[in-house]
């Protein structure tokens, strides 16, 4: 179709203004041009003929005239992901002459289908990034200015070698990000192993953790045990502390498909979310009170007999305990007492998941941001192990993780307690990755501060301030922290925020690596109390490029991994994460060891690891939690024919790549966690996680044998009978290792090289795989064993799941029948309060002077701590202003009326100066505030703290300077879900 210039007509008819304003900018147009240059000059998308098979090379289409409208440079396809939250969505991104020029969301994507959510439809700004950092700066007389590359990576090293050589290795602490890809949160992990100290964490432990721990705890795996995808196939599903409408829009495509073939949904939030509108029914509880609520539901199936009898008894250990706990203690009228929820409700809800089966349940940070959220999440799963939906499609636990590579951060990144994997920090462990890494053990060993430091869990990223302002008699560790690396993290999403920023101003050493400066920069800049603040402290910002200016991986919530391919060079001065890891390496002394088993390639003429080898380097040790089956090759198959995987199953069911004529048959797409082996043993990956129902050659499995085989006289290990399909063994069986490889006599099935590398290893060590192949493809058992699932998880503070209330709360009655932990001396290397603080604020009377409720949640608008897209104009305009929503009573009682200025005041001393909005989404006890919001600090706009020219559009107050202190009992999740405040009219 051609677009041409109309000529006006000589008839009388009447011309409306809205043709006249068209004939004028028509007149002032180009001469006749086809349709995509039309569409290329009016920025909309390339239209759904852009398949996946024209992605090498776009031809320019030329103008009637023959020569071209827009210019002579090629155009470009690049196939990326969205880089916010976890779902996964991918998107064509068009580049003309190495500028970003459009993009469409990919229609044949499984995941997203062709959707995009607000911010996934603004991606494109990343390749203009007019608020970006632009060069490294550093901080002078209160003011950030320009300086070299050169100079900062000198400055930076040099402070970095000093603070070890005064304080130890430990004394400087390293905050990841869960918006590195795979690659680069793997090399940061080992960057930090070289350096000499566990002390490291991301975004994972304020999000997560508390499901990590929990869910792997209770069988095996901490990750989402299904998909989006799967969710089509539930016949009702629980959401519980998750506003997927909009912190995974996208998601709800999956959830509403589910809708229209039946599915019954039920939200249950303290507040009504935008998921609630979509429910069948809508359950309000008191903040905190899930483990109640849950149980309460159990109690019902259980009374009812509703309980999956022989899946229990094949399958779970220690239910007998729980059902005797939860009858006894969660009867309706208590259950009414601690969550608010009446008995009809109740047993209307528990009748539901029983009636409609499959089902699944879907949690987010809800139900994990407490002191008690280990507790939390095990009692989900104690709800579906009841039910009998754990390891079946449309059941399981959907766990929707945060940002877009938060879990491949968790599953390889920078953890404080283990190495990629989860592999422990034991000696063996050590020695595995030291011979993944081609460095001698002893080497790594002399980095650290002493033997035992190696072994030593690491402070966490929630308590990294207490790292700076505790008594050092009372930290485990030689010195308090001195120096923080920023490496992709926001200030704001943490709590505490009047501590933070004094543990800011004492530090000797503050590094932002980030493609925007972030409320560190702002908060670092701003004057503090002249008490607090070190004369002696360096500030530093460096530029990274983004996720479109470089290549890698990165897994979905699904544990999927998709490969992007670089969209642009990186803009003005920035450097890719893995490059800055390298060439700060360089300047340490260890670049030589770290990059030793990459190749290097040239950007902008510097040397860069090569991404695709780094991730070679993950697939030949990281056996644990199989993220060796998925080799740059088959990922880029994949990304390259979306189009053979089915909707539903992710399940390909032939087509082969044009290109390397690689056969897609069984795989799923993205070969989700675990693909065991190696990529030529060719595994499927894992669509869902302990389904008895397939072979493991495709993607089947049972519950991991990782807690043992026998527990007070009675076995872990799976019923006979109870076993993955056509598994040889058809009984329980511990997980694998050389002795019962050869028990079996099956040793002799390995060549003479696997047996020279598997002699005295196990499944997890073996380095050729050759056990997991025999044992998997040979025999149709599961490396990790087949046990049962454990309902009593005897290793956790609370063996059976403990309601406990708040530290901060608004019922001292509850508080006295529900008391929370006893204190902790040294607790991830730090002294952790609870019964002390719980204590004195009923001891003070706190609730009185602060009777709210306060929690936070996300907007579809922004992410995360949202610097990055409140700096979006496109998204910026959509979302301005930070504010509290507040029940229309409480609000009365107050003198407020909607879209007044209030203060919302908290037990921590903190105001923060926000808008009211009224609105009865929430109830007269409880307000509400979204947690994405930085860039003003108690009342002052912050823009004269922020580097020039690269402040956030939209700034406002942060919840978490107002949130408190709290900590979760095994993890060190922070509490922000669940704290106490006043509003006032300002």
């Amino acid at each position: 179709m051609l677009l041409t210039k109309k000529q006006t007509s000589t008839s009388g008819a009447v011309s409306s203004p809205f043709i006249h304003s068209l004939r004028r900018g028509l007149s002032q147009a180009l001469p006749t041009m086809d349709r995509r240059s039309f569409l290329r000059r009016s920025g909309l998308g390339v239209g759904v003929g852009l398949a996946a098979s024209q992605l090498s090379l776009v031809q320019k289409a030329q103008a009637a005239t023959g020569a071209s409208i827009v210019g002579a440079g090629k155009v470009e396809v690049k196939r990326t992901v969205c880089t916010h939250c976890s779902v996964g969505c991918a998107v064509d991104a068009v580049v003309e002459n190495g500028v970003w020029v459009r993009q469409e969301a990919v229609f044949d994507s499984p995941i997203n289908l062709g959707a995009h959510c607000a911010k996934g439809a603004a991606l494109r700004e990343h390749g203009h990034g007019e608020y970006r950092l632009r060069y490294p700066m550093k901080l002078v007389n209160g003011k950030y200015e320009r300086i070299s590359w050169d100079v900062a990576l000198n400055e930076i090293s040099a402070k970095m070698l000093e603070l070890k050589k005064a304080s130890g290795p430990d004394s400087v602490y390293f905050i990841g990000s869960s918006k590195h890809n795979n690659e680069q949160a793997y090399l940061l992990r080992k960057f930090v192993s070289f350096w000499g100290t566990n002390n490291c964490d991301h975004q994972a432990r304020i999000c997560h953790s508390t499901t990590v721990a929990g869910v792997a705890n209770t069988w095996g795996y901490g990750a989402m045990t299904n998909s989006y995808n799967d969710m089509q196939n539930s016949k009702v599903a629980l959401y519980i502390g998750s506003n997927a409408a909009e912190a995974h829009p996208v998601s709800m495509l999956h959830m509403l498909h589910a809708k229209e073939n039946g599915c019954k949904m039920i939200v249950v939030d303290p507040r009504f979310t935008r998921t609630a509108a979509k429910a069948d029914e809508y359950v309000r509880i008191r903040s905190g009170t899930d483990i109640p609520f849950l149980f309460g539901l159990v109690y019902h199936i259980f009374k009812n007999g509703w309980e999956d009898k022989k899946y229990i008894s094949d399958r779970v250990y220690g239910m007998e305990a729980v059902k005797a706990e939860i009858m006894a203690k969660w009867t309706p009228d208590k259950v009414e007492e601690a969550c608010g929820v009446k008995e009809d409700q109740m047993f209307k809800v528990a009748k539901m998941l029983h009636d409609n089966n499959p089902g699944t349940i879907v949690w987010c940070m809800g139900q994990t941001q407490h002191t008690i959220g280990n507790a939390m999440v095990r009692a989900s799963c104690i709800l579906q192990l009841a039910l009998g939906n754990v390891g079946k499609s449309g059941g399981g636990t959907n766990i929707f993780r945060g940002h877009d590579n938060v879990q491949g951060a968790t599953d390889v990144g920078p953890n404080p307690d283990s190495l990629p994997g989860y592999y422990g920090l034991a000696e063996g462990s050590w020695k595995h990755f030291a011979n993944t890494w081609g460095v001698d053990f002893e080497w790594i060993k002399k980095q650290f501060a002493s033997p035992a430091m190696m072994g030593k869990n690491g402070i966490t990223v929630s308590r990294w301030i207490d790292g700076v302002l505790e008594n050092n008699e009372l930290i485990d560790q030689d010195s308090n922290l001195r120096g923080v690396f920023y490496w992709g993290h926001a200030p704001n999403s943490q709590t505490r925020g009047l501590d933070m920023k004094r543990a800011m101003d004492k530090l000797d050493l503050l590094v932002v690596v980030d493609p925007y400066p972030s409320a560190t920069a702002a908060m670092a800049a701003m004057p503090g109390k002249a008490e607090d603040l070190n004369p002696n402290r360096a500030v530093y910002l460096l530029p990274a490029a983004t996720q479109f200016e470089t290549s890698g991986s990165c897994t979905a919530s699904n544990r999927s991994l998709q490969w992007r391919e670089k969209v642009i060079d990186p803009l003005w001065e920035s450097r890719s994460d893995h490059m800055i890891m390298h060439q700060l390496a360089e300047k340490l002394g260890f670049a030589k060891e770290l990059s030793k088993n990459y190749k290097m390639q040239k950007v902008k003429g510097m040397d860069e690891p090569m991404p695709e080898d780094i991730l070679r380097e993950i697939n030949k040790c990281v056996w644990t939690i199989g993220y060796t089956g998925q080799s740059p090759e088959r990922l880029k198959a994949h990304m390259k024919n979306m189009n053979v995987f089915d909707v539903k199953t992710l399940k390909a069911k032939g087509g082969k790549d044009k290109e390397t004529g690689y056969d897609f048959t069984g795989d799923y797409f993205g070969l989700p966690w675990p693909c065991y082996g190696t990529p030529e043993m060719k595994h499927p990956g894992t669509s869902n996680l302990y389904d008895t129902s397939k072979h493991v050659m495709d993607g089947g499995g049972n519950f991991r044998a990782n807690f043992g085989v026998e527990r007070e006289g009675k076995s872990l290990l799976a019923e006979d009978g109870s076993h993955s399909l056509g598994a040889d063994i058809t009984t329980g069986y511990p997980e694998l290792d050389h002795i019962l490889l050869k028990k079996l006599g099956w040793w002799d099935e390995l060549t003479e090289a696997e047996k020279a590398k598997a002699e005295g290893k196990n499944w997890k060590t073996d380095s050729s795989g050759g056990m997991i192949r025999v044992f998997m493809k040979n025999h149709g058992c599961h490396p990790f064993g087949n046990a049962k699932a454990r309902a009593v998880v005897w290793n956790f503070p609370d063996p059976i799941p403990q309601h406990r209330e708040p530290l901060y709360g608004t019922r001292p009655d509850l508080m006295a029948k529900y008391p929370t932990h006893d204190d902790k001396k040294a607790f991830w290397r730090l002294p952790t309060l609870y019964k002390t603080v719980q204590d004195k604020n009923i001891a003070d009377k706190v609730h009185e002077k602060f009777p709210l409720i306060l929690t936070s949640g996300r907007l579809v608008e922004y992410e995360g701590g949202g610097e990055e897209t409140r700096s979006n104009p496109w998204l910026a305009e959509l979302q301005q202003e930070a504010y509290v929503e507040i029940n229309p009573k409480t609000a009365a009682d107050r003198g407020i009326r909607n879209g007044d200025r209030v203060w919302l005041k908290s037990p921590t001393g903190a105001k923060l100066d926000v808008q009211a909005l009224v609105t009865e989404r929430v109830d007269t006890g409880t307000v509400w505030m979204p947690f994405h919001f930085s860039g003003r600090w108690q009342g002052v706009d912050m823009l004269a703290y922020y580097p020039k020219g690269a402040a956030p559009v939209v700034r406002g107050e942060a919840v978490n300077t107002a949130t408190t202190y709290g900590y979760d009992s095994v993890t060190m999740m922070q509490e922000t879900k669940t704290t106490i405040c006043n509003i006032e009219k300002a």
